[in-house]
């Protein structure tokens, strides 16, 4: 196991109430989400939004569920394209190409 170095620091309160919600929903420690913070930081890897594998398996999931589905039968539908159209054009003045 690596071996860990304490290290005290200050944070705003607003940061701590982030950190707290972060490793909740990740499922990670507090101070386990603050080290991968601070590789990813020193990896040059600070831009976008963070991973979360477990994000992408849920979101890849909804899909797949949804693409079983299929197309919506017209009938479901309480609208046409035309409507849509014609509420748009209602709303700005011009229609859509």
């Amino acid at each position: 196991m690596t071996q860990m170095v304490r290290k005290q620091i200050y944070i705003e309160k607003r940061q701590r109430a982030q950190i707290k919600r972060a490793a909740k929903a990740q499922g990670l420690s507090e101070a386990e989400l603050i080290r991968r913070a601070i590789d990813q930081k020193l990896a040059g890897g600070s831009k976008g939004l963070p991973r979360d594998p477990a994000a992408w398996a849920r979101a890849r999931a909804v899909m797949r569920a949804l693409q079983t589905q299929g197309p919506l039968p017209a009938r479901q539908r309480s609208w046409t394209r035309e409507e849509l159209y014609e509420e748009r054009e209602s709303r700005h003045g011009e229609r859509p190409d």
